[in-house]
């Protein structure tokens, strides 16, 4: 599947050696790489299902070798292994990485590819790199760091050895016991400052939501500490259980520091996708931003553009920061559909740090999200994932999301599938969109830092060089239809339900 709309293209990833749709499989849930030396090198992980009859899914990856216009995909990291909430990452060499839950344990392990993709070998034994439910990584790319190459990752809860947070001072091959994060922050992301700080942004499932740094994570020399913790408003609370993605999340927490050397450098950037105060349906794509590393962080500011309408659904909102300073956002939005569940992709971008945005632009064709989920076996897996991903370079992004635009005749609905897509706010036949008002920054509270335990010896990896990254444009977005009316969508369950948890 090849889906043109307007000047933007999709591209289907897992497809078949000759290219093709594999019919009645199902692929959801995608996490994008570049090669900051390579921008033609790009790998996608996702969880893929061989068959739609069965919740058995296993860790499917693809990578392109031409930017995306043609995509390889080789089959999974263990063939007839359980495993689930793919996350990839790069460093700054260009080397690949891929975590991986196993699910029956809840244990991860780290992946690292050399080619661009092409090939993986698993780091760590297997559960090696503990972990846990909707865990997510991070890795040090600045050179001058102290903390240069090392991988951080937090999850939620519990996990398969206890704590919500661990490190790895050699590129993934061991990573330290786990250890608690102040609040247990959930169903987040975490990023690393130019000065080699830590930055953790999660919740508490609802309308609390925290950016958590420690400043010595960077020192191998001693178990990390959170040194500080600061309240962010997000405007909203999280929704589990949407009636566009009744199984999952309609979107997770996002956070993204500015590495550019600017003005902007070191800024700290949240996303999240909220059900705003006061509503009961429906959701927004909300961002907030810190210009004094984390300290204070600005009032939330609606970055979906549509006249405001608390029962439509702007979800999966994820963001990234381009080397430039520029940052990108896209998510899935209802806004055009009668139904209030057809979806399409959007696409917004800031650079003046998030202060004022652009009009946002449809980058995709309109989809079903409630069709192809696998084995229909509701609640645990009757949805599409629980996040998209975005990378981003001066010229635009890249960008790897689940649609399901392929139809399955013999099952009489569309399949899940992975698709990648190119966003830019430069060149094509429209002009560069004009930014936008937001709202007048407000500093927020900053809690007391919270000290953990004692010091441990870790190694240090050896220092390696950074490249300059390639820019690969692409068309100018269009300007967005407007918002069509729609019946009132199924209420979900409030407050959320406490499920085992649902990787």
């Amino acid at each position: 599947m090849i889906s043109p709309y307007r000047t933007f293209t999709s591209f289907q990833v897992n497809v078949d050696a000759q290219g093709n749709n594999i019919v009645g499989d199902a692929a959801n849930e995608p996490t994008i790489s570049v090669d900051p030396t390579d921008g033609n090198k790009i790998a996608i992980g996702w969880r893929q299902f061989d068959t739609w009859m069965s919740d058995f899914r296993q860790a499917g990856y693809g990578y392109t070798t031409d930017a995306g216009t043609t995509w390889h995909f080789p089959g999974v990291l263990q063939n007839g292994v359980f495993r689930s909430d793919p996350v990839t990452n790069s460093d700054d060499t260009g080397n690949f990485f891929y975590l991986s839950l196993l699910v029956n344990t809840f244990c991860g392990d780290i992946w690292r590819s050399t080619n661009g993709g092409q090939t993986w070998t698993e780091r760590s034994p297997d559960g090696g790199a503990h972990s846990g439910d909707k865990e997510w990584f991070t890795v040090d790319r600045t050179p001058t760091s102290m903390g240069h190459g090392f991988q951080y990752q937090f999850w939620t809860g519990g996990g398969c050895s206890g704590g919500e947070f661990s490190r790895s001072t050699d590129g993934g091959a061991t990573w330290m016991s786990p250890i608690n994060i102040p609040n247990g922050p959930v169903w987040g992301t975490l990023d690393v400052a130019s000065n080699g700080n830590l930055f953790i942004g999660g919740g508490d499932e609802g309308s609390s939501f925290w950016c958590i740094r420690s400043s010595n994570a960077q020192n191998p020399n001693v178990t990390p500490t959170f040194d500080q913790v600061t309240t962010v408003n997000m405007g909203g609370s999280l929704v589990y259980g949407g009636a566009v993605n009744p199984g999952g999340l309609a979107g997770q927490i996002f956070l993204a520091v500015d590495r550019s050397g600017g003005p902007t450098n070191n800024n700290i950037y949240m996303v999240a996708t909220v059900e705003p105060f006061g509503a009961t349906n429906g959701t927004d794509v909300m961002f907030a931003r810190s210009t004094d590393g984390g300290l204070t962080f600005s009032a939330p500011h609606r970055i979906n553009d549509d006249p405001i309408n608390h029962n439509k659904w702007h979800w999966f909102g994820t963001v990234g920061v381009a080397p430039n300073g520029r940052i990108d956002s896209v998510w899935l939005d209802t806004r055009n559909a009668a139904n209030n569940t057809d979806s399409q992709l959007f696409f917004s971008f800031s650079t003046d740090g998030g202060v004022t945005w652009s009009p946002n632009v449809a980058v995709s064709n309109s989809f079903n999200p409630l069709e192809g989920w696998p084995s229909q076996n509701c609640p645990i897996q009757c949805k599409i994932g629980d996040y998209i991903t975005i990378v981003s370079d001066n010229t635009g992004g890249d960008v790897a999301y689940a649609a399901t635009f392929n139809f399955n005749p013999s099952r009489g609905q569309h399949e899940q599938d992975v698709y990648y897509v190119r966003v830019s706010p430069s060149g094509g036949p429209t002009p560069t969109p004009t930014a936008t008002a937001s709202p007048t920054p407000t500093p927020t509270a900053t809690a007391t830092p919270t000290a953990t335990a004692t010091a441990t010896a870790t190694a240090t990896p050896t220092a390696t060089a950074t490249a300059t990254p390639t820019a690969t444009p692409t068309g100018t977005p269009t300007p967005t239809p407007t918002s069509t009316p729609r019946p009132t969508p199924t209420p979900r369950p409030r407050p959320r339900p406490t499920p085992p948890p649902r990787p």
